[in-house]
């Protein structure tokens, strides 16, 4: 999609007309080998029906399919997917020890309102002979999806640029995220604190603390991800986009009274005459 030889767009530019990190376009992938990759496939998919179980379980798994595989690489290949089973247990997310961590402020709090909180993560996408990486900025409240950005990198920018995607939609009274090293940078933190947004972050070994955002993953996954199985990361990029697209616009939430989140985000009176 870059053209490298266009002398009136700057390739910046065309990141932005694009939509995607500028600093995934000079990354070039190391390819893996077939059976990592399969394997990598299997457990993104056991994973998303069953976030509790850890690599113990994906192993057993995995032999009771015909494969042979020890534990040791199960943990190696799920630790280079990002992912670990869900349940109360230290160091959920990594952190960078220089970081400043942030309480936890949505314990007992009743979410009442757009923009009272907003919530950000990150998550894995699977393509071709690899993944990328999704990060995704929603409303606690409408569940409305404000901003996202691929990148092939876990690097601070990309998440950065959704941030400041969002903020020109709108401002949260609180922002919450997990304490991955993304997250408590000085530079996120900082575009937070600019512009008087107060900083929550999910306690340790707190699984459920940002519980919308994971069920957004899930739903992208099984909806849209697994039944398409991107070839690359543009037809991931037009396919995330076009489900993001539906997802705000018209897919109903049982939660929401059966509303579309765009609906109850900018207060629209729907076809039944209800308001949001």
């Amino acid at each position: 999609m870059i053209d490298w030889d266009n002398n009136v767009i700057s390739i910046t530019r065309q990141c932005q007309l694009l939509d995607i990190c500028r600093s995934s376009i000079y990354y070039e992938p190391v390819a893996e080998n077939e059976e990592d990759l399969l394997f990598k496939r299997l457990i993104d998919e056991h994973y998303t029906s069953r976030p509790t179980e850890g690599y113990r379980k994906h192993t057993r798994l995995l032999r009771k399919m015909g494969f042979k595989i020890n534990s040791k690489r199960v943990r190696r290949l799920m630790a280079e997917l990002g992912i670990q089973a869900i349940y109360p247990k230290k160091k959920t997310s990594i952190g960078n020890v220089q970081h400043k961590k942030f309480p936890y402020l949505l314990s007992g709090l009743k979410i009442d309102h757009v923009n009272q909180v907003w919530s950000t993560d990150i998550t894995y996408i699977r393509v071709g002979k690899g993944f990328i990486y999704l990060v995704a900025i929603i409303d606690w409240y409408s569940r409305y999806v404000l901003s996202w950005k691929i990148s092939n990198t876990m690097d601070t920018s990309f998440c950065i640029e959704a941030l400041e995607e969002a903020l020109t939609k709108g401002k949260p009274e609180i922002f919450n995220s997990d304490q991955g090293s993304q997250f408590t940078s000085i530079e996120f933190t900082g575009c937070l604190e600019k512009a008087g947004i107060r900083i929550s972050m999910d306690g340790k070994g707190r699984c459920y603390d940002n519980i919308f955002v994971e069920r957004l993953w899930r739903s992208l996954k099984y909806e849209e991800v697994y039944l398409n199985d991107y070839k690359n990361p543009v037809e991931a990029y037009k396919g995330i986009k076009e489900y993001f697209r539906y997802y705000n616009d018209n897919r109903l939430h049982q939660s929401l009274d059966y509303r579309t989140p765009q609906e109850v985000h900018y207060n629209i009176v729907d076809k039944c005459g209800k308001v949001a």
